[in-house]
């Protein structure tokens, strides 16, 4: 019987094993790859996407038909239980898929954890990229008949981008100004340095958007922001950007994690308790040195992947995974402009945002030429 190789999701860090799954098949294993959507969307162009600077179609890398037209298998569904004894994968339709060798590259989200969001009507989160598509159409429905006040929770870049995109969307149709009103919590973009801190707040207000902080959230009741202090906000739609939490499969599933939820994995990228499960991106834990949650990982991942999912298969070595040094940051705040980030080296404005735009639609074309 065939050995089974099983991919969970699409994501940047399984996009080479995707490219190469004709690889898998040639030296007779079978290939099946479990996907929520037909589509993956890449995340670095989601904000652009929000505001209409991108088409969803230009933002997605179509994983169905790079998996089936190099006849592996793609199963439409999302994996909710591993049981890693008995080497299978099952499914919330009630599919049972084994495996000898398993990936995963489950992703992230927002964590749904403040009091009313579970019943809050125009509430979205900025993961899956998804939800920004569909937030798209209520914003300029709902600006269309009034003005409105968009409320973005978080203080983190994802904010920001948000924020700035919101505004960008809207200002190009041409509808009353919006309110846009950031709750930042603690400040704004905590975890970067004063010069990013201070150019993405003069970005932000210079166009009036709100930058509250520091403004804790307690509760959401009846499209009203409730902050610790008591003061209540009004919105007619709110997006939450909290940061993101890795799958909680792998907690379901007792396999060992780190601190946030993540497949606890060693430097060959594999769990140490099942050495035939292997995972990479935001889904994971690093136990030889945390990791930010950033594609660049993720998209470093890729070749060590590709290998050790073959060598494993194979009885061969597996090859270790080096995080590498420094890493380019570029975020887009909405009016053609971005602020980067590399090493001791940061600036802002147009020539920042071109580049983003540059490397995105770059990377877009490497992996939708395998389409």
């Amino acid at each position: 019987m065939k050995k089974q190789l099983v991919l969970i999701g699409g994501g940047h860090a399984h996009m080479t094993t995707l490219a190469n799954l004709h690889l898998f098949l040639a030296k007779g294993y079978n290939a099946t790859v479990i996907g929520p959507s037909p589509h993956h969307y890449y995340s670095g162009m989601g904000p652009g996407m929000l505001a209409k600077v991108y088409h969803p179609e230009e933002t997605r890398f179509d994983t169905q038909r790079v998996v089936e037209k190099q006849g592996a298998t793609f199963v439409l569904g999302k994996a909710v239980r591993i049981d890693a004894r008995a080497k299978i994968v099952h499914l919330a339709d009630g599919t049972a898929l084994p495996y000898d060798v398993l990936s995963c590259n489950a992703g992230s989200s927002v964590p749904q954890t403040l009091p009313g969001m579970e019943t809050a009507q125009e509430l979205f989160s900025v993961k899956p990229i998804e939800r920004l598509m569909e937030a798209q159409a209520h914003l300029l429905t709902l600006a269309g008949q009034k003005r409105i006040h968009v409320a973005i929770i978080g203080g983190g870049p994802s904010a920001v981008e948000v924020a700035g995109n919101v505004w960008r969307l809207l200002h190009d149709a041409k509808v009353a100004p919006p309110q846009i009103t950031v709750f930042a919590g603690s400040t704004l973009m905590p975890k970067q340095p004063e010069p990013i801190r201070s150019r993405a707040q003069r970005s932000l207000t210079r166009r009036g958007i709100e930058i509250i902080s520091p403004a804790r959230v307690r509760e959401i009741k009846d499209g009203t922001i409730v902050l610790d202090s008591g003061s209540t906000h009004g919105a007619d739609l709110i997006f939450l950007a909290l940061g993101i939490r890795p799958s909680p499969l792998f907690a379901d599933s007792g396999l060992a994690t780190g601190p946030d939820g993540g497949l606890l994995v060693n430097e060959y990228l594999q769990c140490p308790e099942y050495p035939e499960i292997f995972g990479g991106g935001d889904c994971i834990h690093f136990k030889p040195q945390p990791l930010d949650k950033v594609g660049v990982y993720a998209v470093r991942q890729n070749p060590v992947l590709l290998h050790n999912l073959l060598a494993s298969l194979e009885g061969m070595p597996l090859e270790k995974f080096e995080p590498g040094g420094d890493y380019l940051l570029i975020y887009n705040l909405g009016d053609d402009t971005g602020i980067l980030r590399k090493r001791g080296l940061i600036f802002g404005g147009r020539i920042a945002f071109w580049l983003k735009d540059y490397i995105d639609r770059r990377f877009m074309r490497k992996f939708q030429a395998s389409q």
